[in-house]
């Protein structure tokens, strides 16, 4: 613990960027010989005037005053010097130098850790497939990894802990404090069942420019990251990118052509940067081999308690009086009825897809065979009817009918 101080201080230095933190740790071996270095060692390394400046303050007492906020407040530190320090942060360029944190920290390097991230401003298909992901991850024994923003974020991290799952947020302000303030419950949901971490010392805002800086800790946390639903130009995709950059695997969500929420992971997949996802079978399979100890294959949910677990993932909305027969002309396991005025609004081929799936499960080249539908549209119909709900995903990767329809008159 003596030199936690120091490296304290180094993290505290005014204009340090990441990369130039590790970049002296590493030319220096510790923060405590950082401290005690000549001045002009730092001018030979040609380092910004403002950082040389501020190197010079050598007055320890806002380390000081770090620690005391970490013991009044519970939170602990995790150093790059220590054996606790995740190993896949430690390969990072620009790793930082510590980790706050509120919790029980994983070991991630043991852990199938997925990141899950996407807008704030997502549509219900966002919501709807992020809760169902996180749900689906959290239940074969993946570690789910995300912010804490509304949209995507909260609701993967709810669907994972509908899922029974361990749950990580990363923070870019301080661990004490939660943002957005909304999201205070999920914050105590997510310590409870994980931890909150972040780089930054007790008290920092959540400021803007500290998100996109945040996101490689994210990404390096995790063996692959999920974009969920995200547009052309956003903060989702350069968490893509720090992904690839880092080795990671990238997955994204497919939607609608035309859609602007889902230009942004649309184009992941057609640029081949990302695998395309319907599921968590689609990302899961791709770790088989690496977490054979770590995945177990969950008992299947019927639509219904899918639908019921998810139910906290979704934004509330009013309550809509549900069509339907009789209750008693209903058995325990009919499927929900939903107004045929919906089926009419399906495309010739979502149609002919949810009919032929209304009496079995098929595989999607199956279905493909079956309608002479090409796979590329039959794949799209899929996406479409799953995230509205009237599809579910057997194990298998096997498709079946969700809902039903009234007969026609």
């Amino acid at each position: 613990m003596a030199t936690l101080p120091y490296l304290l201080w180094l993290t505290g230095r005014e204009g340090l960027r990441p990369e130039t933190a590790a970049a002296l740790l590493r030319r220096f071996g510790t923060a405590e010989a950082v401290y005690f270095a000549d001045e002009k060692e730092f001018e030979l390394l040609q380092l910004p005037g403002r950082l040389c400046r501020s190197l010079a303050d050598k007055s320890l007492a806002g380390a000081e005053h770090i620690l005391a906020d970490c013991d009044r407040l519970g939170i602990f530190l995790v150093t790059c010097q220590d054996a606790a320090y995740p190993e896949r942060l430690r390969q990072l360029h620009d790793y930082p130098l510590v980790l706050y944190g509120k919790g029980k920290l994983p070991r991630f390097d043991e852990e199938l850790a997925i990141a899950m991230v996407g807008s704030r401003d997502c549509t219900p298909y966002g919501v709807n497939m992020a809760g169902r992901l996180g749900l689906e991850l959290a239940r074969s024994g993946a570690l789910v990894i995300s912010g804490l923003a509304q949209g995507v974020d909260a609701a993967s991290l709810k669907g994972a802990l509908q899922g029974g799952g361990t749950v990580v947020s990363v923070l870019a302000g301080g661990v004490d404090v939660p943002y957005p303030p909304q999201n205070r419950g999920l914050y105590e949901d997510v310590m409870a069942a994980g931890c909150v971490l972040s780089e930054n010392p007790p008290g920092t805002a959540s400021e803007g420019w500290r998100f996109p800086i945040r996101n490689r800790i994210l990404s390096g946390l995790s063996v692959g990251v999920v974009a969920v639903e995200a547009a052309e130009h956003s903060g989702t995709l350069i968490t893509a990118r720090r992904a690839l950059d880092q080795n990671r695997e990238v997955f994204a969500v497919p939607g609608p052509a035309d859609a602007p929420m889902s230009a942004g992971t649309n184009g992941l997949i057609a640029r081949g940067e990302a695998k395309l996802t319907r599921s968590a079978q689609d990302i899961l399979v791709e770790f088989s081999g690496r977490f054979p100890h770590k995945l177990r294959q969950a008992p299947h949910l019927t639509p219904g308690e899918q639908r019921e677990r998810l139910a906290a993932a979704r934004p509330a909305g009013p309550a809509r009086p549900a069509p339907g027969p009789k209750p008693e002309e209903e058995g325990e396991d009919a499927l929900p009825l939903r107004p045929r005025s919906e089926l009419e609004q399906m495309g010739d081929e979502q149609r002919q897809i949810f009919f032929l799936l209304s009496d079995k499960a098929l595989v999607p080249d199956e279905i493909v065979g079956r309608t002479e539908i090409p796979a590329r549209r039959v794949n799209t119909a899929l996406t479409l009817l799953q995230a509205g709900g009237y599809l579910t995903e057997l194990p298998g990767r096997r498709v079946t009918a969700a809902v039903r329809f009234p007969e026609t008159q």
